[in-house]
């Protein structure tokens, strides 16, 4: 128990501090949530993403295998989570809202500064968590789109869109640049070095600003259940995936934690753009987020003890 409460005071609460100060600012100041979001995909994310890569040792068929893992257990939850909608009998559209809630978690916002607390700022855990970031951005805005009904730009369009983030390119140069050891000139680097420190607490305080932004009028026990499977079988089902290919050690609980996640806030902003429901996929967002208190917690109480 006084591991936990020790997690929770250490890990958990600095972070919650943080998108609780977003909020309330969000409430109060009602800031440009689409500009605070430019911050974070086109200036910090980007540099935080190549000089973790850069300077990290990196064992690119660890990565490789790091990535197949993902798919898999993309592919287990899917299945996983399509079963559970189907007892829950949901209707066809907001059992894609369901699933997609479940698939895309906030390995971003939430998953970076865990990261950072957790394994006290190791360039190593990081270059799996920028790597389960990354993963989850492009399937988020590949899958997430054709999943759903594409009524505005199409879905070739907004699935190239995501090849134009910068993003992306931060994950290709910072692998380029560490596979061939290519040096950066020190003023570029100290720059880059300002800008990634800027990222925590900028993407932590725009999670709570997005979550200010998200409204629904009601709370659906469906969309409960939807919370909770991403919370708890989300993790179990990792466990299982992590044991069965022995993976261990860092690798295993950078992951696990990670997946423990709560939906991502993209799959409330997609089925704003794309379902007739957004308010469902907003409802399993914020639910999960709040109760994530207490249960990534215990996932990363788990993953210390048991990898």
């Amino acid at each position: 128990m006084n591991e936990f409460i020790f997690i929770f005071a250490n890990i958990i609460l600095p972070i919650g501090l943080i998108v609780a100060t977003g909020y309330i600012i969000q409430l109060k100041f009602g800031l440009d949530r689409s500009t605070l979001a430019k911050l974070s995909i086109h200036y910090v994310m980007p540099a935080f993403i190549f000089m973790s890569l850069y300077e990290s040792s990196i064992d690119f068929a660890l990565l490789i295998n790091v990535m197949l893992f993902l798919i898999i257990y993309a592919a287990a939850s899917f299945i996983v989570v399509k079963l559970i909608a189907r007892l829950l009998g949901l209707s066809q559209d907001r059992t894609v809202l369901f699933t997609n809630s479940n698939l895309f978690y906030n390995a971003g916002n939430y998953g970076v500064p865990v990261n950072d607390l957790v394994f006290r700022s190791d360039p190593y855990a990081m270059s799996i968590q920028v790597m389960m970031v990354v993963f989850q951005n492009m399937f988020a805005f590949s899958y997430g789109i054709f999943s759903l009904s594409a009524k505005n730009v199409g879905r070739t369009k907004a699935l190239l869109g995501y090849f134009k983030m910068p993003i992306f390119y931060g994950l290709v140069l910072g692998l380029t640049f560490n596979y061939f050891n290519i040096q950066i000139p020190a003023p570029v680097e100290t720059s880059l070095d300002y800008m990634r420190s800027a990222m925590i607490g900028l993407v932590v305080f725009i999670l709570g600003a997005q979550i200010a932004g998200i409204k629904f009028r009601r709370l659906r026990w469906s969309a409960l259940a939807g919370a909770l499977s991403r919370l708890l079988i989300g993790p179990v089902l990792a466990i299982g995936l992590l044991l069965l290919f022995n993976i261990e050690g860092v690798v295993a609980q950078a992951i696990l934690i990670t997946t423990a996640m709560p939906a991502a806030v993209n799959s409330a902003i997609i089925a704003q753009e794309y379902s007739d429901d957004p308010e469902y996929a907003a409802e399993i967002v914020m639910m999960s987020t709040l109760l994530s208190a207490l249960t990534v917690s215990s996932v990363i109480y788990i993953a210390l003890a048991i990898f």
